[in-house]
């Protein structure tokens, strides 16, 4: 077992055991994913729509948020929870809706791809203005691009590809060329690398933009309190002004569910993210909550360091740990775990399986990614036998320390411990578990993604060699093939076939021990309409307001 770093010498805790598809065409027939992630438990109602109840304008919506985001920059950040708080403030040049379709934001219709699919361009909006009264134009979102390309510490960098030139061709049109066609690039634009930054406070603020963010959206950035809250307001010069109806809105930080569910049945919050699912059936039986729900692009796993020594990005360094060596100890954790058992006892049945990064709802599923390891403790255990190690052999997994996340944590050390394995969980607050994967300071960690509508943006990034959120160090030419073909392949058959052939791979090696996909559960009090949560994992409060009456 590796050493614990004097740093981060926490006490360890040795806790007790206990879509439809479719598909979304460019001009060179490119698919994207186009997903109705859901769950088949009580249905999927992914939005609460103003209807013809009343607005009510102004006042302060109160978001209670499970976890703290981390730095508000989106070529950094890695956190689900800056997406809710940016997707209030930092539009996109693209977005999805509630099916998964990807539709224009800032940009005004969807790519055009050339040369064989090596060139993309697409118009961006005119008359518009970033929240510093910087006009919105094609130079400026080339400035973000080229930023999400060149910083060192970007996260952004892998899901935009092999681009070699980011070009403005007027005010109104960008363009990119390719070195290789690159099939993702619209989804990867609908989520973070799409945000785009006022060029006026990138070059102000440098390194502290993500401490004082400035961006096109009904809301702008008015405070943040550590640990706390952070606040944004209506922004004057945002072109659709009759769209914001809030004054302002608060994300309060409450990460105990069961505090946040007390305070949404108290009307302290309107809004509150990720409901227990030892809550969900409670709140739904109350007639002035709405609970929204929907299932997951994305994943939850065991990511395992093999070679993070000196930080996610830099060059894969080989732990020299049986853990980190070899393959077939991972592979034994894997077969110790019953993902369906877990996901029934744990969430009861409010969660989905997961075998691989691809989701089963999506166009490039296929049966190689949605088999999953066979659970056999027994064999796990004559594998470590005839590994030599010891048993029971001895794991440190950080999780985050919320109660749900060490239920699930204390259930699956109970399993594993069958097939040979003594986990000892450290739980730590959610930043902190962000910033020992960045840092590589860990030996397994328990953490997930929340999911892109391009199943790239769960894969490339961590799984291919220097991907901007590679935190288990890994490295196998095989896969990068694999992911680079795909990502190049313009079929959806020819790409299902490629990813279901890398998660074989995938699945050998075991850097990422996928466990089961979230069902995204928001309640929200019912004078509070116009909000959504789709299956990227995003809540969505930009079109929401006060409401008087009840839905017609």
């Amino acid at each position: 077992m590796s050493p614990i770093s004097p740093r981060r010498r926490r006490t360890l805790i040795a806790l007790p055991a206990v879509v439809i598809a479719a598909t979304l065409a460019l001009t060179a027939c490119v698919p994207v994913q186009r997903s109705k992630a859901g769950g088949t438990t009580a249905g999927t109602v992914t939005t609460a729509p103003i209807g013809d109840r009343q607005v009510r304008e102004g006042g302060d919506l109160v978001m209670a948020l499970s976890a703290e985001p981390d730095r508000l920059d989106p070529t950094t950040s890695s956190s689900l929870y800056t997406r809710y708080v940016m997707e209030t403030m930092c539009q996109k040049l693209y977005d999805i809706d509630d099916e998964g379709a990807i539709v224009p934001m800032l940009a005004t219709a969807l790519p055009t791809v050339s040369d064989g699919g090596k060139t993309v361009t697409f118009p961006v909006k005119t008359g518009v203005r970033f929240a510093d009264g910087t006009p919105f134009d094609a130079a400026a979102v080339v400035t973000t691009l080229e930023r999400n390309l060149t910083k060192a510490d970007s996260s952004r960098k892998s899901e935009m590809g092999p681009v070699s030139d980011v070009t403005a061709v007027d005010d109104h049109t960008v363009r990119l060329h390719y070195d290789t066609p690159f099939a993702p690039i619209t989804a990867a634009l609908a989520d973070r690398a799409g945000m785009v930054m006022s060029p006026t406070a990138l070059e102000r603020e440098g390194e502290g933009f993500g401490d004082a963010p400035v961006c096109v959206g009904p809301y702008k950035f008015v405070k943040r309190v550590p640990q706390t809250s952070i606040q944004v307001e209506k922004d004057p010069e945002y072109y659709d002004p009759a769209s914001a109806h809030f004054d302002t809105i608060t994300y309060r930080i409450i990460t105990d569910a069961s505090i946040r569910a007390a305070n949404l049945k108290s009307g302290d919050v309107q809004v509150a993210d990720t409901i227990s699912t030892q809550d969900v059936d409670d709140l739904r039986k109350r007639k002035d909550l709405t609970v929204l729900r929907t299932g997951s692009l994305g994943y939850q796993g065991i990511t395992v360091n093999i070679g993070n020594q000196d930080g996610v990005g830099t060059e894969p360094r080989q732990i020299d740990t049986p853990l980190a060596k070899r393959a077939d100890v991972r592979r034994a954790l894997s077969m110790s775990i019953n993902r369906a058992e877990l996901v029934q006892s744990v969430f009861h049945g409010w969660a989905d399986v997961a075998c691989s990064p691809v989701p089963d709802t999506s166009i490039f599923a296929s049966d190689a990614s949605k088999a999953c390891p066979a659970y056999d403790p027994d064999a796990a255990k004559e594998i470590l036998r005839k590994a030599g190690v010891q048993q029971p052999f001895p794991i440190e997994m950080e999780v985050t320390n919320t109660p749900d996340t060490v239920r699930f944590a204390q259930a699956l050390q109970a399993q594993a411990r069958a097939g040979g394995f003594a986990i000892t969980i450290t739980p730590v607050e959610y930043t902190t578990l962000l910033d020992d994967q960045t840092r590589g300071d860990f030996q397994a960690l328990q953490l997930g993604w929340s999911g892109r509508v391009d199943p790239h943006g769960n894969i490339g990034g961590f799984l291919a060699t220097g991907g901007g959120n590679n935190y288990a160090g890994y490295s196998d030419p095989d896969v990068d093939d694999l992911i680079d073909r795909a990502a190049q392949a313009t079929d959806a058959k020819e790409r299902a076939d490629l990813y279901g052939q890398m998660t074989e791979l995938v699945q050998r090696d075991d850097p990422i021990i996928y466990l089961y996909r979230t069902r995204s559960i928001t309640g929200l009090r019912n004078d509070v309409a116009g909000v959504s949560t789709y299956a990227d994992g995003v809540v969505r409060l930009s079109q929401a307001a006060f409401v008087e009456g009840t839905e017609k």
